[in-house]
């Protein structure tokens, strides 16, 4: 009887930076999504905020800020502000709309700079 090799996951392709790295270089550029960041480092969307909140606490004991402008309701403009998870909200809490902007995530360079100089 014939026995069945499971196969593994996909060798990745090579790099030179960590994953990490790579989102914390795509967010210097500028303003990204989630969608935007997992293009960059060829990671799962699904991934993103996992990375972020490690990325936030390191830059946090390095001297710099992830900054985060919220997710909001394409229908109604309600601002997610006092949200802290990472990830983009499933509905609106005011009318319940499922059509909702992505939050936005860059590091601002003045704080992450400032402790290097």
């Amino acid at each position: 009887m014939k026995t069945k090799h499971k196969k593994g996951p996909a060798p990745l392709p090579e790099t030179h930076e960590t994953i990490r790295q790579e989102l914390i270089d795509g967010l210097l550029r500028g303003p990204c999504s989630a969608r935007d960041l997992s293009a960059i480092a060829r990671i799962p969307e699904r991934d993103v905020p996992y990375h972020l909140e490690h990325i936030q606490k390191s830059l946090a004991t390095s001297g710099g800020r992830l900054i985060i402008m919220p997710a909001e309701c394409k229908k109604c403009g309600f601002v997610f502000t006092k949200r802290e998870k990472l990830k983009r909200p499933g509905k609106c809490p005011v009318c319940s709309g499922e059509s909702i902007q992505e939050p936005l995530f860059t590091i601002d360079p003045r704080d992450s700079r400032s402790k290097k100089q």
